[in-house]
């Protein structure tokens, strides 16, 4: 689409639907132009899901029928998400919705913008291409190996996805750096110069070093994505080492293809479905016919559609974008004062993140490798605890004589959950599916994602079926985008790891830290700083493996280790000065960020003071997993 001579294209920036993290739309202004192969990457894209969706299905079947239906299943199940996750990364770089840390370019005086666009793309794009090399390395040195992974499936020939997608993904941010050619012209031998110098340079000094950590650092402000910043500090750890940089992909392979990862992509899948079928309608009809009589019954219901919504898509950008238009009127319409609705549905966006199959505990089961069906029994409670005393803060402010104008009639309180019936069940689904019929969490995680699938196509029917391809397309680009993440983040967190950085971290806080409980209170207060600063998917891959050690030695149960640290990132979600949910209501309902700020303070230190009450009563926490077989750390 042309625009009229002499007006300037406006910048745009878009939230993940799912997560709520920043993405840049549009870095340079461009519109995104779709050719006729992005149709075909998203049929395979599409085509990658549905066999991780189908095999495991056949695995269950052919446990009844006592038969083997697909040799070696779990093998090609696992090596799919290695294809979605190269997949869906190249078209969240074609679409520009590569994961960053921040959108603080926004503040850059205009007239830099450009020269900023291109310094940051080509300096990330001098990164990617590293990555690809050593991608190319890593594959080269399995086809010597000679591995078949099933059906006659070369491991090499999976691997070879990694170097192609990085190749993939360093041509596409050199395409979106600039709209001109000329200037993306710049950018590419920019992006080509800079990566030169790690051939050019060998045993670069240590002051080198730190001024190399310096701009990266610099480029991540301006909006650079997160697996270019982790990735790229591995590469400058590895610069002066006997390393090879292939160590970096063979990390990502180790990551990808463990037992657990596939549930990433199935539960989120699942939460999509949702979100695009009419799920959040009738779940708001049947809490409003429930709880709508009570005295702040409005609140009631937020909490509860909000909390609902979040564990399905397991991060609280969607839960504001989706649901807020629909709650707001009606807590207005209730006479609450603006400022506590608006508190309310900001604070609101975030429960529900500790319920399964939240994706956010299943990275954090896979970062520090606790068991995630332990972790989802061990935040039920907390999860419970801070919904209900948002729920409670929320009637506080409630107007009895409103709630009287109500009343309660059980002829629509029946017929609403009749009819969201069937996407009320789905926590049961899983429940039982999980710990009665005891399938694997990743078969599990197939059947849900089937269930949410039948019942928006072909019971509901509020999801057409030619759409479903674009869902799924939108799944995979955030799926891809946090798996590349989470991926390139093994290699760096394994430099700290070889240079004992967590080993003598933990040391020194066991040194000059003699009591757990002191210790505990300082992880609150350090992971209140990060919850502010990072965003959640940063913060598990980066933190995580910081806070381990510390933690084992201070004897503090795994499980409680793991809802301490997401309960601090739940809220973190509310923190200023970067927390997600802030910006999003900001931008939802149009209200200035201090007035924002304003609103969420009294529910922020209500909803601390409830962490650390989950933090200092571990009950809260190992007491259901303990039912379950799980043994405590005393």
């Amino acid at each position: 689409m042309k625009l009229p001579m002499g007006k300037k294209k406006k910048r745009i920036v878009t939230t993940a639907p799912e997560t709520g993290v920043s993405m840049e739309a549009h870095p340079s202004g461009a519109p995104v132009v779709h050719r006729p192969w992005h149709h075909l990457e998203s049929l395979a894209l599409t085509f990658f899901f549905s066999v991780m969706l189908l095999l495991p299905l056949l695995d269950i079947l052919g446990r009844k029928v006592h038969l083997t239906l697909v040799s070696g299943s779990l093998n090609l199940v696992q090596h799919t998400v290695l294809a979605i996750m190269m997949l869906g990364a190249a078209i969240a770089a074609r679409e520009g919705k590569l994961l960053s840390l921040s959108s603080t370019s926004s503040l850059i005086p205009e007239r830099f913008k450009t020269a900023a666009h291109i310094f940051t793309a080509a300096l990330g794009a001098a990164f990617t291409l590293y990555l690809a090399r050593a991608g190319f390395q890593y594959s080269m040195v399995e086809r010597e190996v000679g591995d078949i992974i099933a059906i006659g499936l070369s491991k090499f020939s999976v691997l070879l996805l990694l170097p192609i997608g990085f190749t993939i993904i360093f041509f596409r941010m050199i395409w979106r750096s600039a709209e001109k050619m000329s200037q993306r012209a710049v950018t590419l031998g920019l992006a080509l110069g800079l990566a030169s110098l790690g051939l050019l340079i060998q045993n670069p000094p240590q002051l080198f070093l730190y001024f190399a950590f310096a701009v990266l650092l610099f480029a991540v402000v301006m909006g650079t994505p997160v697996f270019v910043a982790l990735g790229g500090a591995a590469l400058l750890f590895l610069w002066n080492s006997e390393t090879p940089i292939s160590s970096i992909p063979a990390e990502t392979y180790r990551m990808v293809v463990s037992p657990t990862i596939p549930n990433i992509p199935l539960f989120t899948l699942t939460g999509y479905l949702l979100a695009e079928g009419g799920a959040s309608k009738r779940l708001l009809r049947v809490f409003q016919a429930w709880f709508g009589s009570m005295r702040g019954g409005p609140a009631i219901v937020t909490a509860l559609v909000c909390a609902f919504f979040t564990c399905f898509t397991g991060g609280s950008g969607v839960t504001i974008l989706a649901l807020g238009g629909l709650l707001m009127p009606i807590l207005m319409a209730e006479k609450y004062k603006e400022k506590d609705a608006l508190g309310l549905l900001t604070s609101a966006g975030s429960l529900g993140m500790l319920f399964p199959p939240s994706l956010p505990v299943i990275l954090y089961g896979v970062v520090s490798h606790t068991p995630i069906d332990k972790l989802f029994l061990g935040g039920i409670f907390p999860g419970f605890l801070l919904l209900g005393i948002t729920a409670l803060w929320g009637v506080s402010k409630g107007s009895s004589q409103q709630a009287a104008k109500h009343p309660f009639k059980i002829k629509e309180a029946l017929d609403s959950f009749w009819v969201a019936k069937w996407e009320l069940l789905l926590p049961f689904v899983i429940f039982f599916f999980l710990f009665i019929v005891k399938v694997t969490l990743v078969e599990s995680a197939a059947l849900t994602a089937l269930y949410a699938f039948v019942i928006e196509v072909f019971i509901y029917r509020d999801l057409k079926l030619k759409l479903v391809p674009k869902v799924i397309t939108e799944c995979g680009i955030l799926v891809g985008g946090v798996l590349l993440i989470l991926g390139v983040s093994l290699g760096f967190t394994n430099d700290m790891v070889d240079a004992q950085i967590p080993t003598q971290l933990a040391m020194w806080v066991k040194n000059s830290v003699h009591s757990q409980w002191l210790f505990l209170l300082m992880i609150n207060l350090m992971l209140i700083m990060v919850g502010g600063l990072l965003e959640i998917f940063a913060a598990i891959v980066v933190v995580v493996p910081l806070i381990l050690p510390m933690a084992q030695a201070f004897n503090v149960d795994p499980v409680h280790m793991g809802i301490i640290f997401l309960a601090n990132m739940e809220l973190g979600f509310l923190t200023p000065p970067l927390g997600l949910n802030l910006f999003l209501s900001s931008y939802r309902f149009k209200k200035p960020m201090v007035e924002v700020y304003a609103a969420v303070l009294p529910m922020l230190i209500i909803l601390y003071g409830t962490v650390f009450l989950i933090t200092y009563v571990p009950f809260f926490t190992t007491w259901l997993p303990s039912l379950f077989g799980y043994v405590p750390v005393q």
